[in-house]
């Protein structure tokens, strides 16, 4: 399917004025959107990259190329984003040699903080999509943030979580178009209704941020029609304290494991215990960044869908004001997410 005019059918302008007017009457405000052809490369700026415009599969773009050895971004100009969609148009051709094994790597950045050592990233990988080994098939579609939170660290503590399969090609136009709420995202491709991957849990630093269009070295990434639909933010912030008494549920594949956590802060350093399932008065260490926290205790893994032995819990996630939630995993037992209130 051909997006070469996905911006400028006029029947769309129709629909996108009919839903703008629509939103007025119900007393919204109007999402802003910015529009970016990628005819050139007036818009960007890149780092660690060269850009180009050229002509490629029938539309116009631009073509950027990273540095030897890692990855290169370009910056688009005038770009504040915290919340919305951004969409657009993106193809890779490797340039490595025959035999040289490169499944393409390119995608786009946001909340990107000035200077580019803080960002998200959704990206692809397609010549990973037909891979005759699973587990690399399952390695096409990713999502990870720097600093910290790379897809080494990400596959080897929450395998299977922060990315998935799905069809793609080298060299063939893929849309990509993700939505940002908070601390969440839905990553969907080539216009599907249904997202190929959700992070329940960013892991960035920053709530806003700028966006860039992000390549590898050894291929020639191609990006066109990008679009960027703000939406207003929602009413999450950084900084969340977690020192207090927390009732806590975990919701996992292998069942549902409810207790209590008390926990103190002492900078980045948390301690405290745990008391529930598992244990009682379990001792819990872990780190507190900017309300984001890493937490671990070890108990006794007594339930009837596997053997008895130990239990070494994790959980990780978000506090925001009198509540938390995240991804946790008993190590070699279960695997879910799990949610807290603050309790009074």
């Amino acid at each position: 399917m051909s997006h070469s005019n996905r911006f400028t059918v006029p029947a769309s302008g129709v629909i996108f004025i009919s839903a703008v007017l629509a939103t007025v009457a119900a007393g919204q405000e109007a999402p802003r959107v910015q529009s970016f052809p990628l005819a050139d490369g007036e818009a960007l700026t890149a780092e660690k990259a060269k850009v180009e415009a050229v002509e490629y599969k029938g539309r116009k773009a631009v073509r950027l190329t990273a540095g030897a050895g890692g990855g290169g971004y370009a910056l688009l100009k005038g770009v504040e984003f915290q919340d919305g969609i951004i969409e657009a148009d993106v193809a890779v051709k490797t340039t490595t040699p025959p035999g040289v094994r490169m499944p393409g790597f390119l995608g786009i950045a946001f909340r990107v903080r000035t200077g580019g050592s803080h960002y998200e990233l959704f990206y692809v990988r397609p010549g990973n999509s037909n891979a005759d080994d699973q587990a690399m098939r399952n390695h096409t579609v990713q999502y990870c943030a720097e600093p910290g939170f790379d897809w080494y660290r990400l596959r080897r503590t929450w395998p299977w979580v922060y990315e998935a399969h799905a069809e793609l090609e080298l060299e063939q136009w893929i849309h990509m178009k993700f939505e940002v709420a908070g601390r969440r995202a839905k990553l969907y491709l080539n216009d599907s209704a249904k997202p190929a991957l959700i992070v329940d849990g960013l892991k960035g630093e920053d709530l806003k941020g700028g966006v860039a269009l992000w390549g590898f070295s050894g291929e020639e990434s191609y990006f066109a029609n990008l679009k960027i639909s703000h939406a207003k933010a929602e009413p999450v912030a950084n900084g969340g304290e977690v020192s207090g008494a927390w009732t806590v549920r975990c919701a996992t594949d292998a069942g549902v494991y409810d207790g209590t956590l008390s926990l103190k802060r002492d900078g980045n350093k948390v301690t405290g215990t745990w008391t529930g399932a598992f244990g009682s008065e379990l001792p819990v260490t872990g780190t507190w960044r900017d309300g984001y926290v890493e937490l671990g205790f070890s108990g006794t893994w007594a339930t009837p869908n596997d053997k008895p032995g130990a239990a070494q819990a994790l959980l990780a996630g978000w506090i925001d004001g009198p509540s938390g939630r995240g991804r946790m995993k008993v190590v070699d037992r279960a695997d879910g997410q799990w949610t807290a209130e603050r309790k009074q």
